[in-house]
């Protein structure tokens, strides 16, 4: 019968776990195996940005379903995107820093987040990194299906292309970028990226304060909507198809078995409150030991 240690036990384990005598990896496929991660993730991006860009060419359709969008939501009575923004610009700095949201946090927070799972959390990490795959083919998609004009281009209804006007601009004249589809605003990939970075960092981590990464869903959302490169439903869009690759890939959640980097960057299994007492025993040196966890946080 498994033995139970007292709580917080398993992170004391995990901290005496690094002066664990562990055999070196290869450093070599050790770094093989990152450049490999590296290449698959930047070919997942360029092709999303390629074909993005193949996307663009439907400015009119783009123009008359932005109109159309924007009447559903007075329909369905969400609110104004437009008073929104005003709140936004009583504060010229807070425009700023919104601009400056957008423009610089978005996929920064992404690698960064990617980079610490491959490090610490593997498993979570391919898990993470497929979600995104899926998410983003899907979410170009319904770029070629249904291309969308921002809100910002929307000068009949008042709002306001604050990048250009405050800055930082992201995106520069519709009529002479070659270098991105601005008729692509639904789905929101910045929406649906930061809560795939707060769902797992909370997911993955144990810290009692790990419940604070909603706030870059949540402030990326406002940034969005507020600077007028984003509606409601493209956010909206945006979490369905993120639902729908979570509840394809959820027979592949890690859940059994949790691998974290301990001494010399060798994988181990993560050291948590349930441990077997039994057999481990008499356990040779240097042998990675099966350990019992329960099933991650959901």
């Amino acid at each position: 019968m498994p033995a139970r240690l007292p709580p917080h036990a398993g992170r004391l384990i995990e901290e005496l776990a690094v002066s664990v005598d562990v055999p070196p990896a290869s450093t070599r496929s050790r770094w093989l195996s990152a450049l490999r991660e590296l290449g698959l993730v930047a070919i997942m991006f360029l092709v999303y940005k390629i074909g993005r860009i193949a996307a663009t060419g439907h400015v009119n359709e783009a123009f008359d379903n932005a109109h159309k969008v924007w009447d559903f939501e007075r329909w369905l009575h969400l609110p104004g995107e437009l008073s929104v923004q005003h709140r936004l610009m009583s504060w010229h700095w807070l425009v700023e820093v919104a601009n400056s949201y957008y423009a610089y946090v978005h996929f920064p927070a992404t690698v960064i987040c990617l980079i610490w799972l491959y490090l610490r959390r593997p498993a979570h990490y391919r898990w993470t990194r497929n979600v995104l795959a899926l998410l983003t083919g899907a979410a170009l998609l319904v770029h070629f299906a249904y291309p969308l004009a921002p809100p910002r281009m929307l000068g009949d209804t008042g709002m306001l292309d604050l990048g250009r006007l405050y800055g930082p601009a992201v995106y520069g004249a519709p009529e002479t970028d070659q270098l991105s589809n601005q008729y692509a605003a639904m789905p929101s990939l910045h929406v649906a990226w930061a809560v795939v970075v707060a769902v797992v960092l909370i997911t993955a981590t144990s810290a009692r304060w790990r419940g604070l990464w909603l706030l870059h869903p949540v402030i990326t959302l406002m940034v969005v909507v507020a600077t007028g490169n984003h509606y409601w439903l493209d956010a909206i869009a945006a979490v369905a198809l993120l639902a729908i690759a979570y509840v394809l890939m959820r027979p592949y959640y890690p859940s059994g078995r949790v691998e974290v980097v301990v001494a010399g960057g060798v994988p181990s299994a993560e050291l948590l409150p349930a441990v077997q007492a039994s057999s481990e025993a008499g356990a040779a040196p240097h042998q990675r030991l099966p350990i019992e966890e329960p099933v991650l946080r959901r």
